[in-house]
């Protein structure tokens, strides 16, 4: 449905969480380098659980590779830094949801050369951010709501409730 991209990802874990993420809503993963931690890296696969076979995860040299592979596909920059909320902008099939490194988002020359594709997510207060995986599952969901939740089973079974 999507394309995640991860600029520079630092925190093994998170990654982990997002190829779990991904995995389930059949969105591409693009790790973009440098990486903070090795894809071999037993906290990677931890958070990733068994998920890693049923997720696309494509690893790229840099951002301008990633953008090359993305070909003309619309980009939703996740930052702090927007006065746009990510609930207010249309997501469609094939948008490229970025997002920056844990410590220091995205950066700054990318923000500034594209205002228009900068989206935030709300928070209270003078927080810095949001944990780097919730923010992934927040947009990608808000963009799978956008589009009906297309092919995605909505409704679960429960054998020993009766309705």
């Amino acid at each position: 449905m999507f394309h995640v991209v991860l600029v520079e990802p630092e925190i093994p874990q998170n990654t982990g969480n997002i190829v779990r993420t991904c995995a389930a809503t059949g969105c591409v993963l693009h790790l973009v380098k440098p990486l903070g931690f090795e894809i071999s890296d037993r906290y990677l696969k931890r958070a990733g659980l068994d998920y890693w076979n049923f997720a696309d995860v494509r690893v790229h040299e840099n951002f301008t590779e990633t953008l090359t592979q993305l070909g003309g596909a619309k980009l939703h920059l996740f930052t702090t830094k927007a006065r746009t909320v990510y609930s207010e902008v249309h997501y469609g099939e094939g948008d490229a949801l970025v997002f920056g490194k844990e410590t220091k988002g995205l950066p700054e020359e990318l923000l500034v050369s594209r205002p228009e594709d900068c989206v935030r997510i709300p928070m209270l207060g003078e927080l810095r951010s949001l944990n780097l995986s919730n923010a992934v599952a927040i947009a990608v969901y808000e963009g799978l709501r956008q589009n009906g939740f297309a092919g995605f089973r909505l409704q679960g079974e429960l054998h020993h409730l009766k309705w």
